[in-house]
């Protein structure tokens, strides 16, 4: 069979809904440019769904990202070195964390993300934060998101004693980004642990799926997708970021092909699941291509997007609607409605 016949047999397995891990994996390992008929079926598939609409996320003042440990991080990623702590509220003191959230609920705020560096272990220190957010979580609204990276039984008991509302976990099942790009001791059995033990608390767990990590090019992210799917989490929510390469020679952009790729087959074999594009993603000249086709694949999701992608998208889809949130993309439905957005907010995209 020669390639052209062997994708169409796929892609009408993807249409049938009886496609297997192995055609998923065939599928990707193909090295063609024009996924129109992928598209459509994955258009067709969250339409189904999630109906014609677009939910745009933009945390801005009112859902910031707070740092726990300041800039430091000691594990010193391959693809991070902490450049995305530089961008968070550094805030290493309980008292202060307490003052802040306090003013930032009087001053219209609508949550935020702990977040911070790791220590050796993989470990966001989040514990000792945690008494202070289920204080301020009896006192306010405030919808609390948590990087915690991988943990133990007393960090997870005491999330769920504060009332975390969302965890943000990283879910990787590479071995050798795990070595080599994280810098970390651990085995793939240590992240299933993580995620076994989260839901044994029965936390609200949104999984994080890095496209491209391995130096930008595909590489074992079916493998997590598999796991979250025979994992018995049951995620309401899967985010997709994507690799944004450091000034590193082996490192080069993933291509919005492979991204939409990833996020096509994810919107196939979990269509009732909400899927968004996040935050940590690649800008400038390939901004626009990613967004529009990851849009094209399936997200009903996104953060902070181009307006020039929502313009691109309403001229393809006419009938699209927009729905707009002040908060970061893992935002809970039961939610939305503390996290809508002023005029001010969305200036850039009030002419679409």
């Amino acid at each position: 069979m020669n390639k052209s016949n062997e994708i169409n047999e796929i892609l009408e397995k993807f249409n049938a809904n009886r496609a297997s891990w192995e055609d998923f994996s065939k599928f990707i390992e193909f090295d063609f440019d024009n996924l129109e008929r992928f598209f459509e079926i994955t258009q067709k598939v969250k339409l189904e769904n999630f109906n014609n609409e677009l939910k745009i996320y933009v945390p801005g003042e009112r859902f910031p990202a707070i740092s726990i440990t300041g800039n430091e991080c000691e594990l010193h990623c391959e693809h991070c070195d902490g450049k995305y702590l530089k961008g968070m509220i550094s805030i290493r003191d309980n008292k202060k964390l307490e003052k802040f959230l306090i003013n930032h609920n009087k001053n219209g705020g609508v949550g935020i993300l702990i977040s911070g560096g790791c220590l050796s272990d993989g470990s966001v220190p989040i514990f000792n934060y945690l008494e202070t957010i289920k204080k301020i979580k009896k006192r306010t609204n405030l919808i609390i998101n948590a990087h915690t990276g991988l943990l133990n039984k007393e960090t997870a008991k005491k999330l769920i004693e504060a009332k975390v509302d969302i965890i943000s976990f990283d879910v990787n099942l590479d071995s050798e980004i795990i070595r080599n790009i994280y810098h970390l001791k651990k085995e793939l059995e240590d992240y299933k642990k993580a995620i076994d033990l989260l839901r044994s608390y029965n936390l609200n767990i949104v999984p994080h799926v890095c496209i491209g990590l391995y130096y930008g090019n595909l590489h074992k992210e079916l493998d997590s997708i598999k796991f979250i799917k025979e994992s018995g989490l049951h995620p309401s929510l899967i985010v997709f970021i994507a690799l944004i390469p450091p000034n590193k020679n082996e490192f080069k952009t993933p291509t919005s092909l492979d991204i939409s790729k990833i996020i096509g087959i994810t919107r196939i074999i979990f269509p009732k699941t909400e899927i968004s594009l996040g935050c940590m993603r690649p800008r400038k000249k390939f901004r626009e291509q990613i967004e529009l086709n990851s849009f094209k694949a399936g997200i009903n999701r996104i953060e902070m997007p181009s307006a020039k992608t929502l313009q691109k998208i309403k001229k393809i889809y006419p009938e699209i609607k927009f729905k707009y949130f002040s908060a970061c993309c893992a935002l809970p439905i039961k939610h939305e409605s503390l996290a809508k957005t002023n005029k001010s907010e969305i200036k850039r995209y009030m002419r679409i």
